[in-house]
């Protein structure tokens, strides 16, 4: 006889990986935000201690915003959600693809912030609008 005939395995399984009602696409903004701010302090900085260091700060954010991104595209959106906002996913791989090397996390340019920013009010809109249904 083997030890695991002994035990009974059962199987389980959870719609989320957190309590319900911890998503939220705030959490991405405020990163956003912050990577906004940092290109925006680098630009009048010309001190190479400090540029060394906001760009690694930087890029550690712009990794949080998709972190952040992620996890609401995998774990709270829904195959309904998906289907009621067929441009979700989408939105959600233009707005990672904005945080990533070739957006903010590789580069210095406001205007991907902003970008990043605008896609992220775009998901919070919707993100919003599947909460009160």
């Amino acid at each position: 006889m083997r030890i695991r005939d002994l035990f009974t395995i059962e199987t389980v399984s959870a719609h989320c990986d957190l309590p319900c009602g911890v998503y939220d696409p705030a959490q991405a903004r405020i990163e956003a935000e912050s990577v906004k701010a940092i290109i925006k302090k680098v630009a009048d900085n010309d001190d190479p201690d400090f540029r060394a260091r906001a760009v690694l700060i930087k890029e550690q954010r712009s990794e949080l915003v998709k972190h952040h991104l992620w996890v609401l595209w995998t774990d709270y959106f829904k195959p309904p959600h998906f289907e009621k906002y067929p441009n979700l996913h989408t939105l959600f791989n233009e707005a990672t693809k904005l945080a990533g090397a070739s957006g903010t996390k590789g580069e210095f340019d406001e205007a991907k912030a902003d970008e990043l920013l605008a896609k992220i009010d775009e998901i919070d809109k919707i993100f919003k609008e599947t909460k009160q249904a």
